[in-house]
Parts: C-alpha cells; structure tokens; sequence
C-alpha cells in the first residue's frame, strides 16, 4: 500500500506539469488580447503597448511559461491584469466557500443515495423500489439552478425560513453559515444524490447474483449477514467512484448554484476571470482545478483498498 500511495504520489508530477502546459496555451490562444478588454477600445497604441511589455506579454510563448511555472513552484499565481490582486489571495478567498458547497452537498447526497439505494435493491420491484426510482429520476431530472430557484421561492420569499442568497462562514457564525448553505446544498445534492441512489441500486443487484454470494447462501449465512459484509461493501466500489467524480465537479467549481445563491465562490471567480478575458486568474483556477480533481482520483483509490482488501496496488 505504502509503495502505492508513493507511486501515485510521484506521478502528480508529471500529470501537473502536463496540465500545466495545456492551461497555459489553451488560455493564451482563447483568451483574445486581455489589454484591449483592459484598457477599454479608447486606448491609443502606445499604451497598448506599454501595459503589453508592462505584463511581459511581448515575450515568447515558453519564456513566459516558465516565468509563470516558477512563480506557480514558489506559490505565486501572478497577479490578476483586471483588479491588480495575486491570485494566489483570490483563490484563497473564493475557494473556502465552494468548499463548503461541496462537502455539504457530498454528505447530503451520501447520507439519502446510499441508503436509499440500498432499500431499492433489497426490496426490489416493491412500493419502496418504485418510490426510491421515482424520486432518483425526479432529482436527476430537475436542473438543479431550477430547484435552486423554486426553494428560493419558497422557503425564503413564501415562509422566509431562510435567506435566500450569501454566503457567511460556519466558522465565523455556525447559525448564519448553515442557515445559507441549507438551501445550495439541497439545490447541488439532490441530483448527485439520484445518480448515487441509481448506482448503489443496480451495483447490489449485480453484487446479489454473484456466485460468491450463492455460495455464501449455501453454507447457511443470514441473509442480513451476506448483505452488510459482503455484498453491499463490494457494491460501493463502483459507487465510490462516482461520488468521486462529482466531488471533483463540485470543488471545480459550481457556477451556476453560486449564481443564483449570490455566492463569490470559486466558481464565480472562474466566470469573472472569463468575462474579463483574465488570463492569469484563468491559468490559477485551471491549474488548481486539475490539482484538486487528481487529489480526489488518488483518494477515491485508497477508499477501494480500505473496501475491499483484495484489492492490491503493489
């Protein structure tokens, strides 16, 4: 396992690197000319120039890679051309809150798809079945700024249990805080929550008609006993995976959640900086999206060993 984790742990490297190359070309070749959206079509050449050597954007293309890169390697991001702040303080300040969108809408989505996955597979083709099928295609169905609007509508405008938009840290204000996140996590969790339910259910099922399981049954286990040792553990695997990828999808960013909840979150810092052709803030948030989403991979591969000790990395 140890050599694993080191194996795993090297190549961020080389994957880091990669992705590092490709946001930096990519943003260069779309971005347009980020000094004319700077200064605005009033500008005279001269100054278009002056701001152009000013950003070392008149170098060549690798040069300024690599000045980039060894910023990046000492924990600078440059600093943004539109509002003059390191980005390395935006990310900073964004992120957190994006944070905690994610791990809010994770726990919610495993706390009701697990269980309710698991009820709909044991208890397959009944009234619980149909009703945990429904409410899975339901949640997958809504686009969750639409949900988003109508618990608005709702919740905050009809019975003004809760506010509608903003964002205040549970750390700073554990009432308020969770008082904000309520209605984002429910808009995000839901449909990860479906996708989730619908995967634990047809994993068990599969899990169920394995041959290990007949055996299992053959030699006399409980059928309670089979289930919570054997199959549902094995079934997880593959729903690891997904609540995985949307972790992933999550901390990159939930634009449209931060929209219509008024939340300066990571996602919104990635939309500004596209609005505003901001190359460099644009560079930052790829870079660490690629960093967080390979975290999340290398972690979801040690869950599968902690799942099932068969399993073997070395």
């Amino acid at each position: 396992m140890y050599g694993y984790i080191l194996k795993r742990l090297a190549q961020y490297i080389p994957v880091l690197l990669g992705v590092s190359v490709i946001a930096f070309l990519l943003v260069h070749v779309l971005s347009g000319d980020p000094v004319r959206t700077m200064l605005g079509t009033g500008a005279t050449e001269e100054q278009v120039a002056a701001v152009r050597t000013q950003l070392g954007l008149n170098d060549p293309l690798h040069i300024r890679y690599l000045d980039w890169l060894a910023g990046v390697l000492q924990g600078d991001f440059g600093t943004s051309i539109m509002s003059g702040e390191a980005v390395s303080s935006m990310i900073a300040t964004t992120f957190p809150k994006t944070l905690w969108l994610a791990i809010g809408a994770t726990v919610l989505s495993i706390i009701i798809g697990i269980p309710a996955g698991i009820i709909s597979a044991v208890h397959r083709n009944t009234k619980l079945d149909y009703g945990a099928t429904l409410f899975a295609f339901t949640g997958i169905s809504i686009p969750n700024f639409f949900l988003g609007i109508l618990l608005i509508l709702l919740f905050a405008e009809s019975f003004q249990w809760l506010p509608s938009g903003g964002f205040v840290s549970p750390l700073d204000d554990p009432v308020a805080g969770f008082k904000h996140l309520i209605l984002p996590w429910i808009a995000l969790g839901t449909a990860i929550a479906s996708i989730v339910m619908r995967m634990m259910r047809s994993s068990l099922i599969e899990v169920m008609n394995e041959q290990y399981i007949e055996t299992a049954t053959a030699k006399g286990l409980t059928k309670d006993l089979i289930q919570n040792k054997h199959a549902i553990a094995n079934a997880l695997i593959p729903t690891v995976t997904v609540i995985g990828l949307n972790v992933g999808y999550l901390l990159g960013g939930t634009i449209v959640i931060e929209q219509v909840f008024a939340i300066p979150g990571f996602g919104q810092l990635t939309l500004d900086a596209v609005q505003n052709r901001d190359f460099v803030v644009l560079q930052g948030v790829l870079l660490v999206t690629a960093f967080l989403f390979t975290t999340v991979n290398f972690l979801v591969d040690l869950v599968y060993a902690y799942l099932d000790p068969r399993i073997s990395y070395e």
